[in-house]
């Protein structure tokens, strides 16, 4: 139980620094059978979602920075000028009319880390991203790259 517990402060942490790389965390528990990385599917499972559970808490305090951005008085400063709001206008306007589009965007960036999620995480926020489809994509995409990490190490035989 506690590396579940472990898993999940791993998750909130790489989600928040940089340095800290939930894959690799995850890949070590996978080659060395620590914490059940090689045991059966569900375990597999269980620890993916739990890492992503942990990733999707901390993406969502970058998404929540970056919807309450726009209103610090010096990013304000910054974007007040009629170009940048008819621009930041025009994006919300896409969003609202692509949700699926967003969504997919979203989930990419959680699956594949292109683009980076860290980035999309703020530029969902300021953009009003729908958050329950932030949240959905991100832990659904996060859960399914961190399969692919431990499924892999096992597939690759590492640590028999």
């Amino acid at each position: 139980m506690s590396w579940l517990f472990a898993t999940l402060g791993i998750g909130v942490a790489s989600a928040l620094i940089p340095l800290v790389n939930a894959e690799a965390y995850l890949g070590a528990l996978a080659a060395t059978g620590v914490g059940g990385g090689q045991g059966d599917a569900a375990t597999l499972w269980l620890l993916s979602f739990v890492a992503a559970v942990g990733q999707t808490i901390g993406k969502v305090i970058y998404y929540e920075l970056g919807r309450s951005s726009l209103k610090w008085a010096w990013v304000r400063r910054k974007t007040e000028t009629p170009k940048w709001q008819d621009r930041l206008t025009r994006w919300r306007a896409k969003v609202d009319s692509n949700r699926l589009g967003a969504g997919a965007l979203v989930f990419a960036a959680a699956s594949l880390g292109v683009p980076p999620l860290a980035v999309i995480a703020v530029i969902a926020g300021q953009l009003n991203i729908n958050r329950y489809v932030f949240i959905g994509n991100v832990l659904v995409g996060r859960t399914l790259r961190f399969a692919a990490v431990l499924f892999g190490v096992g597939l690759l035989g590492i640590g028999h």
